[in-house]
């Protein structure tokens, strides 16, 4: 709600200083999202969920430690923790600038130009749409595994996948509080379930006891070290959504920036303490080969060894519901970023509306569960493989589109680390804002070399081999949405001027037409 102070530093227009509540009663009524919907506690549950705690521990952390044999992966994450919160420094202080459910497309065209802009919002709605897809091929497996053990039933992968399209796709309409009380449950259970597990594990420590050497930064050397930092980058994402539900909350001034490093934390914690746990468990010098063997498998055997069958068998089933949350968190970024490409004439303006009872940008939800359907189905045809085998395609559906997505994401947050010093300092930033430009410098060269290593080592990631044209066929998909952006912003430079000015403004463009008295928004 506005609370009656204005705001006139950013466009130079009257604003309602409290985001969206002024727009409400415009005739764009429906071009708004609607506000207040959301709290610190709803949107921090909203941005957690995307990064599937129990999917980390059981998928990624194996992963690092047996394929990469990096065994101080816990020492990692408190590392990638650290260039997270300097890259939040800043993200932080701009979220309080710019209230834009584009967010990171929209702090670049305000730092960087509206071209920018263009080229970074197609990177982010193809990024976040990836790795939305890519969990609908894993959950299927799951799904299917679940079917098979426990009640002997065999089921197609794509069949469980297909029906959580449509389930996240109905949520996706629902109001966003509603979504994020779902997330919220489901979110505290899996991570419940995990903390008990690494109680377990320091209680009833392996064969080497409760060994630190996990946090010996020795253990950082090896040829593996790029590709497990690019796969441990990965489990941080969500937290850099916040800012997407600014025009949602009731203060986005101070609720986005708080939830923003209460993420960063938490996810370092809980993120270093597990892997540390799994190394407990298992023994420092042999977690990488019994990651190696089990995969997936460790975190359940674990598990099983010290809480018994019946704990074990309710992770398996969170451990499908974690993905599930992630799906539906993932589907609210990616309608959120069409809706804001549809509203500022990036995307045909039917993705700018809002449905007229929930408020969800619902044409945005539509497209999302769209293009869900045509992979999982696309990846489905040309699945021969017997029900429960874990080898292509179900498999290659998560990770090429996993990687992919990953990859935009790090691509955008450095882009948005070097918008922040350009918009700081086009607004003559002084000493004050200094240790955030500096924070945000570090933290864009230390993503741009992410970057660089994970495209480097593409072929791990996936597990395509050298030579593979999938090393760069995949990457490739970034850059050619990245150039596709910059073109179609060339282009309306050019033939629509009005609408490249306004990329990135959001609502402030019109508060504009409204103070203009034209009544009509960007096309």
């Amino acid at each position: 709600m506005s609370t009656g102070r204005t705001d006139t530093s950013r466009t130079g227009s009257t604003r309602p200083a409290g985001g969206t509540g002024g727009i409400n009663t415009y005739k764009g009524e429906e071009r708004a999202l609607r506000a207040d919907r959301l709290g610190t506690p709803g949107l921090l549950l909203s941005v957690l969920a995307a990064s599937a705690p129990l999917m980390v521990v059981a998928g990624v952390m194996p992963t690092v430690f047996g394929v990469m044999g990096i065994t101080g992966q816990p020492l990692l994450y408190v590392i990638l923790g650290i260039v997270l919160m300097l890259f939040g420094v800043g993200y932080a202080e701009m979220s309080r600038h710019v209230h834009n459910a584009g967010a990171f497309y929209a702090y670049i065209a305000r730092g960087l130009g509206p071209t920018a802009g263009a080229g970074a919002s197609l990177v982010a709605l193809v990024a976040y749409s990836a790795m939305q897809v890519g969990i609908y091929g894993i959950l299927g497996f799951e799904v299917s595994g679940l079917f098979a053990t426990y009640l002997g039933i065999d089921l197609r992968w794509w069949i469980p996948a297909l029906i959580a399209v449509a389930l996240v796709g109905v949520l996706g309409w629902l109001k966003i509080d509603l979504n994020a009380k779902v997330l919220g449950v489901l979110l505290v259970i899996e991570c419940a379930l995990v903390v008990i597990f690494d109680i377990a594990a320091v209680a009833d420590p392996g064969p080497e006891g409760l060994s630190l050497h996990a946090f010996d930064p020795g253990t950082l050397t090896g040829a593996g070290l790029g590709t497990a930092l690019c796969f441990c980058i990965a489990a941080f994402v969500g937290f850099e959504q916040a800012p997407v539900y600014a025009e949602e909350t009731s203060r986005p001034q101070v609720v986005v920036s708080r939830v923003m490093f209460l993420a960063v934390g938490y996810a370092a914690l809980f993120l270093a303490v597990s892997s540390w746990a799994l190394t407990v468990a298992a023994g420092p010098s042999s977690i990488a080969d019994t990651s190696l063997k089990e995969g997936p498998g460790m975190l359940f055997g674990l598990t099983e060894e010290r809480l018994g069958a019946a704990f074990t068998d309710v992770l398996h089933v969170l451990f499908v519901t974690g993905m599930f949350a992630a799906l539906l968190s993932f589907h609210n970024v990616v309608a959120r970023y069409a809706f804001a490409m549809g509203r500022e004439g990036l995307l045909p303006a039917g993705f700018g509306r809002t449905h007229k009872a929930s408020g969800a940008p619902a044409s945005g939800s539509v497209l999302q569960s769209t293009v869900s359907v045509v992979i999982v189905l696309a990846f489905a045809v040309t699945d021969d493989n017997p029900v429960g085998d874990p080898t292509a395609p179900v498999l290659h559906l998560f990770t090429w589109m996993g990687n992919v997505g990953a990859l935009g994401v790090i691509v955008l947050m450095a882009a948005a680390s070097f918008a922040v010093i350009a918009f700081f300092v086009r607004r003559g930033a002084g000493r004050a804002q200094a240790p955030r430009l500096v924070a945000s410098a570090l933290a864009g060269l230390a993503l741009l070399a992410i970057a660089v290593l994970t495209i480097r080592d593409f072929d791990v990631l996936v597990g395509s081999g050298p030579g593979s044209t999938l090393n760069w066929l995949l990457p490739g998909v970034i850059v050619l949405a990245l150039a596709g952006g910059l073109v179609h912003g060339a282009v309306l430079r050019r033939t629509k001027p009005a609408v490249h000015a306004g990329i990135g403004l959001g609502n402030e463009a019109f508060q504009l037409e409204k103070a203009a008295g034209s009544g009509h928004g960007p096309r």
